[in-house]
């Protein structure tokens, strides 16, 4: 056989092992898991870090202020440094649409070593563990009973703490971890909360259905979900004693005392990639996780230009592969081999006659194709896009290049104006 059929080979047996060997990564079937109401709805703290994010608030904060949680809840969003008024919007929204408490805090400047995201995080965590959910404000669903007596002051015999909406001393049973352009179904905290109560979970996350409206986010955004849940097969992170860690930052809700015991978000303080480092270190703690694609929780963010979807995939891409030239070197060959020698097999069977290349180069593609359906499908794409994943991995391929020479010319992981260096403790695999 030719050069270009062994290499058609190899591909075709990757893409088979692919397909059996990786945990079945390409199906969508992991949805949240069975759920039924707890006898009591414990409190919940949602923590919104937010980053001159005025223009899709309007969009994405009423979803949780018109949440029909039954239990008592209060939102925390923690403005990083904005500049566009963003503190300003969310106070207006929350006075127009009403629904459980809101609360604005600024922590200034992120300290030295350090994610921005990371630092919002932390003090709106911090506040909701001081205080409560509930506190001050009611929280939502808080019985009448319960709201009698935080006016008595908790006159009835029962301690200020117990008085916070069943909070207790560590603050919040839950936290909701949500970005601020993630819109919720009024559901959504409802049925997270049922699943992880039902299940034993110590944190559930949902990938957010990301915007694919512009040709560009059709190309790229499936294939974004689709290499994520390859490197992160959701069936292996949800299997009981899985090595394997991942969650979805946009929407993560999380065990208060789980979050303590794993020490988080100090513990991963420095992460870019923050979400699989917080669900590594949660399962680091002994703490179950859950991960799987989301039905009714959305991101409202646009792309409309491939600049813009470069620019999100090329922030962290190097640090994906630990800022090591080695893996990068790695991971360009794989893809390579992988997505981009079927076409060019099949291409030389057809213009060379070489019969061995081109079927395995066809028998490739196909099995490739095969496996980008199901995404297609959840993002309601035409399937014959499943034929364009070659095209939408080669950029990817760009992109991952692109961001390891802007880490080695010092630009870093670079979001909304800041700038990150390699961690100075490389994460734990």
């Amino acid at each position: 056989m030719s050069t270009i059929a062994w290499i058609a080979l190899a591909s075709l047996l990757s893409w088979l092992w692919l397909l059996l060997g990786q945990g079945f990564f390409w199906r969508t079937d992991q949805r949240l898991p069975r759920r039924s109401a707890p006898a009591r709805w414990p409190s919940v703290a949602v923590v919104v870090p937010a980053r001159d994010e005025a223009e899709v608030l309007p969009l994405s904060l009423p979803s949780l202020l018109a949440q029909d949680y039954p239990g008592p809840m209060e939102i925390i969003l923690v403005d990083d440094g904005s500049e566009d008024g963003t503190g300003d919007v969310a106070r207006a929204l929350a006075v127009r649409y009403g629904g459980p408490p809101l609360t604005v805090v600024s922590p200034g400047a992120p300290e030295p070593g350090w994610t921005g995201k990371l630092w919002a995080l932390r003090h709106g965590i911090g506040l909701a563990r001081a205080r409560g959910a509930g506190a001050g404000p009611w929280g939502h669903g808080a019985s009448e009973a319960e709201k009698r007596r935080r006016e008595d002051g908790g006159s009835d015999g029962e301690g200020g703490e117990e008085g916070k909406g069943g909070a207790g001393a560590g603050g919040p049973e839950y936290l909701l971890l949500t970005d601020a352009d993630i819109a919720h179904e009024p559901d959504s905290l409802r049925e997270l909360v049922a699943a992880a109560t039902a299940n034993g979970l110590d944190l559930v996350s949902q990938m957010a259905r990301l915007r694919v409206v512009t040709g560009w986010e059709r190309v790229v955004v499936p294939a974004f979900v689709y290499f994520f849940a390859q490197l992160y097969p959701f069936r292996r992170v949800n299997r009981a004693g899985a090595r394997t860690a991942a969650a979805a930052g946009g929407c993560v809700l999380l065990r208060t005392e789980a979050a303590g015991r794993a020490r988080v978000p100090e513990a991963i303080r420095q992460a870019v990639i923050d979400d699989v480092s917080l669900a590594r270190a949660v399962q680091r703690a002994g703490g179950r996780i859950w991960l799987g694609l989301a039905d009714r929780v959305d991101s409202i963010r646009p792309y409309p230009r491939l600049a813009d979807l470069w620019r999100m995939v090329s922030r962290s891409a190097y640090a994906q592969l630990w800022h090591n030239p080695l893996l990068l070197v790695g991971t360009v060959a794989g893809l390579v081999v992988v997505y981009l020698a079927p076409p060019a097999a099949l291409y030389a069977g057809l213009s060379a006659g070489d019969v061995a290349a081109g079927a395995l180069g066809a028998a490739a593609w196909a099995v490739m194709a095969g496996t980008y359906v199901p995404m297609l499908r959840y993002y309601r794409q035409s399937l014959w896009q499943a034929f364009a994943l070659p095209f939408t991995a080669s950029l990817y391929l760009c992109m991952t290049v692109d961001s390891a020479v802007r880490h080695h010319r010092g630009r870093g992981a670079a979001w909304k104006g800041r700038t990150y260096p390699r961690p100075r403790v490389a994460p734990e695999r």
